[in-house]
């Protein structure tokens, strides 16, 4: 096992806090990552959005998740979640979730929330096709599980603003598959909205361009595992006036749906 897959778990794991208000339901402190990087990881503040909204309503999961990031968080301090719950019924359930610092709100989160039931199912998507084999494997940064792509988001040839991803974690409590799906996708929308531009990759942020994550969006359609192999089929249908936005899907290797999102964020170019 892996020290960022350790480190990631760790992350995972809120400790419960006194609440300081009245109408505060519940309040957690999640530590950062261990990185060689100035501020927190937004893909991790989505992973501790969910876990704080399933420890304060752990009767129901978490249906849909809707953050902003107004100020990047400082890594060398932890982050405080305070959770509001503004309606509870039988089946749904709407909390608000406040991420904090000492400099003030670092992000925010509308998270509704589903007890299980049955119901009638479809789905109408394109086939995902077979998992690619191991000589496709690639190192993604902050990624400590298996990835495997044939696309190279690295690279600065031109391509179309697609972008599809397998992955699969270490096994690890089919309850964390959403916390860990979300930190999953946060990391290449930007890289996926960048393809078309000349001479220009997801590694030049800083240098050949500014970007940062505004806002990220979560939909969880069915259970899943992320010990079993999921794939990210993610494009970029725009990119304009200092913005880029993207969405995805995330599928089994048999075909099924379990997972939908979308980012805005910003996207500075020369």
């Amino acid at each position: 096992m892996s020290e960022l897959w350790s480190d990631l778990l760790t992350c995972l794991k809120l400790e419960p806090v006194a609440p300081v208000e009245s109408s505060t339901a519940a309040a957690f402190e999640g530590r950062n990552q261990r990185l060689e990087y100035h501020r927190v990881f937004g893909g991790q503040i989505l992973g501790q959005f969910v876990r704080a909204a399933e420890l304060t309503r752990p009767g129901k999961a978490v249906k849909s998740l809707h953050a902003l990031f107004p100020r990047e968080g400082r890594a060398e301090e932890s982050l405080r979640y305070d959770v509001t719950v503004h309606h509870e019924g039988r089946t749904f359930a709407t909390l608000a979730v406040v991420a904090s610092q000492s400099s003030g709100v670092v992000a925010t989160a509308s998270v509704s929330m589903h007890a299980p039931e049955d119901g009638p199912a479809h789905q109408w998507t394109g086939s995902v096709g077979a998992v690619p084999t191991d000589d496709h494997t690639v190192a993604v940064e902050l990624l400590p599980w298996e990835v495997r792509t044939r696309t190279d988001l690295n690279s600065t040839d031109t391509g179309s603003p697609e972008f599809e991803m397998w992955i699969r974690t270490p096994e690890v409590d089919p309850a964390l598959a959403p916390a860990l799906a979300g930190y999953a996708t946060d990391l290449t929308l930007i890289g996926t909205a960048l393809r078309p531009m000349e001479g220009i990759s997801q590694v030049g942020n800083g240098t050949a361009f500014l970007s940062a994550v505004t806002c990220h969006n979560l939909w969880f359609h069915r259970p899943f595992r992320t010990d079993d192999w999921l794939l990210l089929r993610q494009h970029s249908p725009v990119l304009a006036h200092g913005r880029c936005f993207g969405r995805g899907d995330v599928f089994t290797a048999d075909g099924t749906l379990v997972a939908s999102y979308a980012q805005e964020a910003l996207a500075r170019l020369p």
